[in-house]
């Protein structure tokens, strides 16, 4: 579960979270939708620790990710918009630091479960900066679940895979949802977060502006048959201003 209370961030006068307050549960795909600007990225570095709150509080699976951090990531796993990975490692070496630094129970036979799973076993004693980008995009997925955390946190999931792979991928969150893990996902594809999340949050100008399923969603707009896409554009709109 991620649990987020009254979130502020301020970068000097400029506030670019405002009083955000969200749960994400377990068994459901969260998506946190908004666009360039919204605060949205802010939210998700200091949801996965990467950056310290102004004000307010994050806990991961009941643990504070500033009072108690080693505990809060240890049970998180992270896909990055833009991942770095250490590009003179292959595949498996990196696969097989990760599972020790983690301390993974099995961590060869997982690793190697997940490398066929997304048709990587072939590539797996390349050097990572051979990759393609989908490659490291794959790669990454499999870094972020090789220990099975409890909640996992996946910023724009689909950027450089191929068809077959943005469908393994949608498959993927859905059922690690099923299985009562916490999944929270962002992405600028309206389409992806209409298949895959059971529940969508709007933020825009740094405020939470509306939170729902789709039917909910669409009930707030006035618009009962549009997709996600229409219902977004219009939660975001720029306010008119007057003649």
């Amino acid at each position: 579960m991620i649990v987020v209370r009254d979130l502020v961030k301020s970068y000097g006068r400029i506030q670019a979270v405002r009083s955000v307050s969200l749960t994400a549960y377990p068994g459901e795909v969260l998506a946190l939708l908004g666009p360039n600007g919204a605060g949205k990225s802010t939210t998700l570095k200091v949801i996965t620790g990467l950056i310290r709150p102004t004000a307010g509080q994050v806990t991961l699976a009941g643990y504070d990710v500033v009072r108690q951090s080693v505990a809060a990531k240890s049970r998180l796993g992270y896909v990055p918009d833009r991942p770095y990975l250490y590009h003179k490692l292959t595949g498996r070496e990196l696969l097989r630091f990760l599972g020790r630094l983690r301390q993974v129970e099995a961590a060869h036979a997982k690793a190697e479960r997940w490398l066929e799973f997304f048709s990587l076993q072939e590539f797996g004693n390349e050097l990572i900066e051979a990759y393609s980008h989908g490659m490291r995009q794959k790669l990454t997925f499999i870094a972020a679940l090789l220990h099975e955390p409890e909640v996992l946190v996946v910023d724009e999931p689909m950027v450089g895979l191929d068809p077959r792979a943005a469908k393994q991928v949608r498959e993927l969150l859905a059922d690690y949802a099923r299985q009562g893990k916490t999944v929270l996902l962002t992405t600028h594809s309206m389409e992806v977060a209409q298949a895959v999340s059971s529940r969508v949050i709007v933020i825009d100008r740094g405020r939470i502006v509306a939170e729902g399923n789709l039917s909910a969603l669409r009930t707030q707009v006035g618009e009962l048959d549009a997709d996600l896409e229409a219902v977004f554009l219009r939660l975001t709109e720029e306010p008119k201003v007057a003649a």
